[in-house]
């Protein structure tokens, strides 16, 4: 109920939920005929239907068996005790106060305090140290794959839009706390789109340019050109260089680590269009705890392992 921006939705399916047990109650009573103790039981008579199957098999119209009527009723009863005590009417909550979301959170709650042991033995740990002991990559690494892998990928390559946590190449830096900020608070890196500022031959020479920073095959002519105007717009992220900046999430241009791909065409793309890159943020998701070991985790992938004693 609480993605709808007004009371009438919640009213709307009240007045459903009740309309539909009162029908329900009146479509039972409404039919007095088939309440009545049958004709056969008194020595009478039951009506034909007038259905016949098979030539010989025909349809009476006996009165509805008096426990499928207290079982229908019994039914509309708990319909009712239920709508009382647990949310079914729209806003309205229920005496017993019970959600969905409470119950997740107070489960969430009991295994937190069940694995609150196994975290325990790291608290005093150094992020290298958590990286180098078996047991904490392995639940870093179980909290990677069931918590990132989704975008980064279970071997943690990134795929196109998504970066690559294992080529040591990092947009913001490596170290611990910035990682662990990033699991913690996300990350939202914004290319702006350049397609009204530049027209699409100065788009063409910026691309030629940006593919010569890296090496890559590029039009030299077009590259001159483009220089001037990376200079004019691009540099104040990307630097004079092209060699990026990690305090604004800005990539390095000429270390070959593409995240969306290299090509003439998607280098274009990026410019006329820009790009709206957004890492969720974590925090509320993992204890203090499994953000430590997920960031030793991640720190780990790039780190050989003397370097994390």
């Amino acid at each position: 109920m609480s993605d709808f921006t007004t009371d009438f939705w919640g009213y709307y399916i009240g007045a459903i939920a009740l309309a539909g047990i009162v029908w329900c109650v009146w479509l039972l009573f409404s039919q007095r005929a088939f309440l009545k103790s049958s004709p056969a039981a008194a020595g009478g008579t039951v009506d034909d239907t007038g259905h016949v199957w098979d030539e010989d098999l025909r349809e009476l119209n006996n009165p509805l068996p008096r426990w499928w009527m207290w079982m229908y009723l019994l039914s509309c009863v708990f319909a009712l005790g239920y709508l009382v005590l647990y949310p079914g009417l729209g806003k309205v909550q229920g005496w017993l106060g019970w959600s969905s979301t409470g119950a997740l959170a107070a489960q969430q709650d009991r295994l937190r305090e069940q694995v609150q042991p196994l975290y325990a033995r790291f608290e005093a740990m150094e992020i290298p140290a958590i990286a180098n002991d078996a047991q904490g990559r392995e639940i870093g690494q179980r909290l990677f794959l069931n918590n990132c892998a989704q975008c980064h990928g279970s071997d943690a390559r990134g795929s196109k839009g998504f970066p690559n946590l294992a080529d040591g190449d990092w947009l913001y830096g490596s170290s611990p706390d910035i990682i662990r900020a990033s699991i913690e608070k996300g990350r939202h890196g914004i290319m702006p789109p350049f397609g009204e500022q530049l027209d699409s031959r100065a788009v063409g020479d910026v691309t030629q340019y940006v593919r010569s920073l890296s090496g890559l095959a590029a039009d030299p002519i077009k590259a001159a050109r483009g220089r001037t105007d990376f200079r004019a717009n691009c540099a104040a992220c990307h630097g004079v260089e092209g060699k990026g900046n990690p305090l604004l999430g800005a990539p390095n241009l000429t270390d070959k680590v593409w995240l969306y791909g290299s090509s003439a065409a998607v280098i274009a793309e990026t410019i006329t269009r820009g790009r709206n890159n957004q890492m969720p943020a974590h925090e509320d998701v993992f204890t203090p705890q499994q953000i430590r070991l997920l960031t030793a985790y991640v720190w780990g992938l790039t780190r050989p392992a003397e370097e994390a004693k």
